[in-house]
């Protein structure tokens, strides 16, 4: 692997990890769409400006700000739209174990361009999905089936989109690519935001706007853009090998910052989803 994707996966593994909880944090003061919408917004104007005044990069065109718009729908709108609603009635621990399934999805996916997983993936998915069953059956999902819902839909639209950026819906070139897909899911959030009726109070308070900047300056500017190179450069699983990392860090985080509890049984669903995705990205497939 070369350093620019060594550094990318240490960049989802690590910042993504903390992000669920920083999301928690903000809820106080910003609802989950406008949250999530006003954070891809900032992010992916400040990038485009960059890019556009800086590099000289030029606008997407018609064709790619149609792919921006339906992959940052999926992602962005349906996936971390969604995580931002289940974690209000879900700890950020056991969200992010559930999002351990996104690269059993992705092969799952991927079986409608020809890409078929081999025996190992297979096992890993098996053991994957068992886990999954397992951690739904715990306190924390038993307690909120909204929250469940909503995890299923932000998992679900995360693969997908993950898959057809990578196979059918390419971006524009470099992080220009990545700014007009954060422009894009912005906008369809706020959309949602306004839909919903949610009600943003000012001023914040000061632990939500600093979770908000974090979201903004690393969940989205560094974290986000890392895992759209690694799409561009790596096997669609071994991007996704962020999600056996991230819960480890993630739940301890919530245990030891945001007051959550994890029951033992959630816990040994966790390593059993764990165990599906270290089986699945044992033999990591080459790019395309």
């Amino acid at each position: 692997m070369s350093r620019l994707v060594v550094a990318c996966l240490a960049a989802t593994w690590l910042i993504w990890g903390s992000t669920y909880l920083a999301i928690r944090f903000a809820l106080v003061s910003f609802p989950p769409y406008f949250q999530m919408g006003s954070r891809f917004l900032v992010a992916g104007f400040a990038l485009a400006l960059w890019m556009r005044l800086v590099r000289r990069a030029p606008w997407p065109d018609g064709r790619q700000w149609r792919n921006a718009l339906a992959v940052g729908t999926l992602m962005l709108a349906g996936g971390m739209g969604s995580v931002a609603v289940a974690e209000q009635t879900v700890g950020s621990g056991i969200v992010v174990v559930f999002i351990a399934v996104v690269p059993l999805l992705i092969v799952l996916f991927s079986l409608f361009w020809g890409v078929v997983p081999g025996r190992l993936e297979m096992a890993g998915i098996g053991v994957g999905l068992t886990g999954v069953l397992m951690l739904t059956r715990g306190a924390g999902f038993q307690a909120s089936p909204a929250g469940l819902l909503a995890m299923v839909t932000a998992c679900t639209c995360w693969s997908l989109g993950s898959v057809l950026s990578q196979r059918s819906l390419p971006l524009a070139p470099g992080a220009m690519g990545f700014a007009s897909e954060m422009l894009c899911g912005g906008a369809v959030l706020m959309a949602l935001a306004g839909v919903t009726g949610e009600t943003f109070s000012w001023p914040p308070q000061p632990l939500a706007a600093w979770a908000w900047a974090y979201l903004v300056v690393f969940g989205s500017l560094l974290a986000f853009n890392a895992y759209m190179v690694l799409l561009a450069r790596a096997s669609a699983g071994l991007a996704a090998s962020y999600t056996f990392v991230n819960p480890v860090i993630a739940m301890l985080l919530g245990v030891a910052f945001g007051g959550e509890t994890i029951t033992g049984f959630e816990w040994a669903a966790a390593g059993v989803v764990l165990g599906g995705v270290l089986l699945l990205i044992a033999t990591p497939r080459a790019s395309s």
